[in-house]
């Protein structure tokens, strides 16, 4: 088991430097609105002007791409609203020195309430990251990661960064009494409404398939990872069979 200098980001920005490298352009902060298939052809509307498009490859979530792409028969249409899935909140802190001096990695913590703010821990997993990866990665911070996963419309997802430190920061004094704020040297909180899918009663037959029906449209997400969990090597894997069926099918005529 290994991970890639830099984290996540590290081997995005990678990737996105070598595909650039291959004449690839890379458009960022261009939010899409549309997809949409017409007698005109496919077209991709952005900041209100629809541009020409051979093939599209989306990779957003189903509920986004329901809203994106209206014109999806209606049977795909309905596979997309009738997945199931979860969100996610965490808090990252970088501190100035370890929390759990054991070398602990990870702890899943005791839930016994619905409501979160009920029990001992608000959230579901503390990780200290830098008792696995060394401190020296990044800038001699110790890092800890509190996450949490929650329904979408979750009342945490509209607390201020502020009322989360509130919420999540009093709990770390249950591993390591003396803990402080001042060893927090900085910290972020980041919200995602979709981050897991959750199966329910034959899954396997409801999944979407990665052509929509849609001419030239084509939909690859970690909804369509079974019977794994989401991971990194199944997206690699997702990503191959999209790009196998877009080169074998053409642009629509």
């Amino acid at each position: 088991m290994g991970t890639y200098a830099g984290g996540f980001q590290g081997f995005v920005d990678d990737l996105a430097a070598h595909l650039r490298e291959m004449g690839v352009t890379i458009h960022l902060g261009t939010p899409v609105e549309r997809i949409a298939f017409t007698d005109a052809g496919l077209t991709v509307t952005v900041d209100g002007e629809a541009v020409p498009a051979d093939q599209v490859l989306s990779t957003t979530s189903p509920g986004l791409m329901r809203r994106l792409t209206p014109d999806l028969p209606p049977a795909y249409a309905k596979q997309l609203a009738d997945l199931k899935s979860i969100g996610a909140l965490s808090m990252i802190l970088a501190l100035d020195r370890p929390l759990m001096t054991d070398g602990t990695y990870w702890l899943n913590l005791p839930a016994a309430h619905t409501d979160k703010t009920a029990n001992p821990f608000p959230y579901l997993a503390l990780v200290e990251h830098t008792n696995y990866q060394d401190p020296a990665h990044y800038g001699g911070d110790h890092i800890v990661y509190l996450g949490d996963y929650l329904a979408p419309d979750h009342p945490h997802f509209a607390l201020s960064d502020e009322a989360i430190a509130d919420l999540y920061l009093p709990s770390l004094q249950r591993v390591r009494p003396d803990f402080s704020r001042e060893w927090i040297r900085d910290w972020w909180v980041f919200r995602a409404p979709y981050t897991q899918p959750v199966p329910t009663l034959n899954h396997s037959q409801n999944i979407p398939p990665i052509r929509t029906g849609l001419p030239g449209v084509y939909l690859a997400n970690m909804s369509q990872v079974y019977p794994w969990d989401r991971g990194t090597n199944y997206a690699v894997e997702i990503g191959r069979q999209a790009a196998a069926l877009m080169l074998a099918d053409g642009p629509p005529e």
